[in-house]
């Protein structure tokens, strides 16, 4: 397809004295107002270095874009707009579309390349609610937005699976559990002892000594503490694993914290080695003054690991398995310190590869205001939300279309990508406060909106031939049949596609792709209720037809990239 910006940008840049192709590139924009151009270069930062009017540049740069694919250029207010010719535009967007397919949008960008994804990392033996939700969807919409964009990506769920958390487990197992009740209860009942434990606690703090001392056991490889460790894992996991099938979620792997339990020593002793290690009150820890941080503790007086430690490993071992381009962390932004912390202490130790380490933050989900606590018992749990989703998808599918096959099918990927869109929708770093009503409105700028507008472009291709079938009924179509103002406005987000996903990936930043989707489907919807398509005018029919299925392809490609499903039907 061509790529009317870099177009543009090399017949202008020629002209603009100190400015290269992909400056000028960066200045050229999309007019708001098809009236005012399909490309507009605003002239007001050119004035002080090439020391003339907006005006004057851009008159002057008004007879210089020469194309075939150019109708006309204008100089406005300042603003060099250029108009492209309307029936080469949409026959080659339509038809770049059509003949990609599947791969419409997607680059060889990353063509060689890994980046690892370090993602969703619930912890163990705690269930997995709302607050997990967004690691997961960020990270799985990251990993299907890079890889459409060439890059190899590594998919690890980095399980909280170490830690004093267990040791106050095994305290509270062995005080208030029994092996019946987790085996019936599962994750609920090591919720209800860990709950238990925090609330006895608060006034028997000799607990909390109890619970590190049965932890430091668990690293030196004690029997009975690495046997109940082992048991809360595969119950933890057994339930994780329900919430990632119908989320659509999958790992390439599951080293978590554990794994690097024996890989921490190497990391120790070069930090000695380095004099980056200094001990405190008995603690070992890397002071980090000079770059005004806090320290970054290591070993605990009794030599259990933290944190740093494990994630310090971590990256080392990452880098040696698959020598990645980056290593991205998606987790809250409270955690923005620890990643800083981490990111220096490698730099620190020698490592060239630390400024490939990115963190991914975002904002944080409460609950009316108040903070999600596992303590407390303070959650909504995921698994609750989903199956509320899709309840509710399955009530609306009774009222609306109660023939319809497959109702339990379409209703888990309608009511799943309910609560998936809402959560990729808004940019990633803001905070969020949940609400049952938000999250199940399936109103407006929504997923199932998203999903119904392709099932209306499936339903439409189906109706054209006659069967179930939502291939065209015939190949090529006459683009200038497609000249109104609807039309062109589907063609005109089409063409975005390739460019938001790019933004999208080189961000970091999913909600892009979301925000997009839902202005293909608005634009859709304006364009199926302005213009019929199943006409006994042949050559009209088929060019309307041509342009459902550009819809349907990029919005099943979309869709895909941030982890929603696309039924056909609804």
């Amino acid at each position: 397809m061509i790529d009317y910006k870099k177009l543009i940008a090399g017949a202008l840049a020629p002209h603009l004295q100190g400015l290269d192709e992909e400056a000028v590139l960066g200045l050229l924009e999309y007019p708001p107002n098809p009236e005012m151009g399909d490309l507009s270069l605003p002239c007001f930062k050119l004035s002080k270095t090439l020391r003339q009017s907006p005006q004057a540049i851009a008159d002057s740069l008004k007879e210089k874009v020469s194309h075939e694919s150019v109708e006309r250029v204008e100089s406005v207010s300042g603003y060099l707009n250029v108009y492209l010719d309307k029936k080469r535009y949409a026959e080659n967007i339509i038809s770049e579309v059509l003949e990609s397919g599947a791969s419409y949008g997607s680059s060889s960008d990353g063509s060689g390349k890994t980046i690892v994804i370090d993602f969703s990392s619930p912890n163990i033996a705690k269930p997995f609610h709302i607050g997990h939700l967004r690691s997961t969807m960020i990270g799985n919409a990251l990993y299907h937005i890079l890889r459409f964009r060439g890059f190899d990506v590594v998919r690890i769920n980095h399980l909280g699976d170490w830690g004093t958390q267990f040791g106050k487990l095994i305290v509270a197992y062995q005080k208030w559990g029994s092996e019946k009740a987790v085996e019936e209860e599962g994750i609920e009942e090591l919720l209800r002892l860990y709950v238990k434990f925090h609330d006895e606690a608060d006034s028997a703090p000799e607990l909390e000594d109890e619970a590190r001392g049965w932890f430091t056991r668990l690293e030196k490889g004690d029997e009975e503490a690495h046997r109940l460790w082992k048991w809360f894992v595969e119950i933890s996991l057994k339930e994780f694993s329900k919430i990632y099938d119908l989320l659509g979620v999958s790992f390439d792997s599951y080293a978590g914290e554990s794994f690097y339990i024996d890989k921490m020593e190497p990391v120790i002793r070069e930090l000695k080695d380095k004099n980056l290690l200094v001990e405190d009150q008995g603690s070992q820890l890397v002071r980090l003054d000079d770059y005004n941080m806090p320290p970054a503790l290591m070993l605990k007086k009794d030599g259990s690991s933290l944190y740093h430690t494990r994630d310090a490993a971590a990256a080392v071992y990452r880098k040696e398995t698959y020598n990645f381009e980056k290593a991205i962390y998606v987790t809250s932004y409270a955690q923005n310190l620890h990643f800083q912390q981490l990111f220096k202490i490698m730099e620190l130790m020698g490592y060239e590869w630390a400024k490939d380490l990115v963190h991914v933050p975002f904002g944080q989900v409460s609950l009316e205001g108040a903070s999600l606590s596992t303590r407390k018992g303070n959650v909504v749990k995921l698994e609750d939300l989903l199956s509320q989703a899709i309840a509710k998808t399955r009530e609306i599918i009774e009222q609306k279309n109660p023939a319809m096959e497959n109702k339990d099918e379409v209703a888990r990927q309608v009511g799943v990508g309910a609560i998936v869109f809402n959560d990729l929708s808004s940019n990633r770093i803001k905070d969020i406060v949940f609400s049952w009503e938000e999250a199940l409105n399936f109103d407006g700028e929504t997923g199932p909106y998203v999903q119904y507008t392709h099932a209306r472009a499936c339903s439409v291709l189906r109706k054209a031939n006659g069967s179930d079938s939502i291939e065209l009924p015939a190949k090529g179509f006459d683009a200038s049949l497609l000249l109104d103002s609807a039309a062109l406005g589907v063609a005109r987000e089409l063409y975005l596609f390739g460019e938001k996903v790019g933004q999208a990936a080189d961000k970091l930043e999913p909600s892009i792709v979301s925000r997009y989707l839902v202005d293909v489907a608005q634009a859709f919807n304006r364009f199926y209720h302005e213009c019929p398509i199943l006409v006994d005018d042949q050559a009209l029919r088929g060019a309307r037809l041509a342009l459902v299925k550009a819809v349907q392809i990029t919005l099943r490609n979309g869709l895909k990239l941030i982890g929603l499903e696309t039924p056909e039907k609804i």
